[in-house]
């Protein structure tokens, strides 16, 4: 398929509804078509991996080209280049879950870029390395605590970012590695507790809601189980 064709197709069958509902979650829809996920999902089952058109949609600049891109590219075609020009064109929160969700985490790249960009200043791409943390937490089975560790420590110093999009992805990320099994329950609630002494807004939050699931008896005999 050539991505003219595809892009005809997502907008045979998007959806002003689709583009409302967007809108309530707080999603950039300056360049969206409203297609939802499950119809994206289709699509990109049909087409396959295909790293170059891939490329071609992701340039296309709709919201939706975007999306399929990340679910079409082949994580071990992707360079450490092409996830720094996909991560500056960020524009919405969904834009960078997505992408990070069904591609970048999968890249051998991912823990890396996962500390190169919880540091940067752009609201999107800090987000993007704390959502690579989270991801990593739940899917990346073989890798060390000693690893998520370090992530706790960057979350720490994220956690006095108040910025929306930054502080519930410094939270994700807290919450997941916490989850991942009973060492790292009892460090991200010695890093929580730390998180809630510091004298910022952003950092209470994420402390508070974080603790409360870290802490849920269900959480805790699902670990230990």
């Amino acid at each position: 398929m050539e991505y003219q064709s595809i892009v005809d197709e997502l907008k045979s069958v998007s959806d002003p509804n689709t583009l409302e509902g967007m809108s309530r979650y707080g999603i950039n829809v300056e360049k969206a078509l409203g297609v939802s996920i499950p119809k994206l999902r289709l699509l990109a089952k049909k087409i396959g991996i295909n790293h170059e058109l891939a490329l071609s949609l992701w340039n296309v600049d709709y919201h939706e080209t975007k999306f399929l891109a990340g679910m079409i590219d082949d994580p071990k075609l992707i360079t450490s280049e092409q996830m720094e020009k996909w991560a500056k064109d960020f524009d919405s929160w969904d834009v960078c879950d997505q992408t990070c969700n069904n591609l970048f985490r999968k890249s051998p790249l991912a823990f890396s870029k996962a500390f190169e960009w919880c540091k940067r200043d752009e609201e999107f791409i800090k987000r993007a390395g704390f959502v690579l943390m989270a991801n990593l937490a739940v899917h990346d089975k073989k890798r060390e605590d000693k690893d998520f560790e370090l992530f706790l420590k960057e979350v720490y110093s994220g956690s006095n970012d108040d910025r929306v999009y930054v502080k519930k992805a410094v939270n994700w990320a807290l919450r997941q590695i916490g989850k991942r099994n009973n060492n790292l329950n009892k460090k991200a609630i010695e890093t929580a507790n730390n998180i809630k002494n510091l004298e910022f807004k952003s950092a209470k939050w994420i402390a508070s809601d974080a603790l409360r699931e870290l802490n849920n008896p269900k959480i805790l005999a699902r670990i230990k189980s």
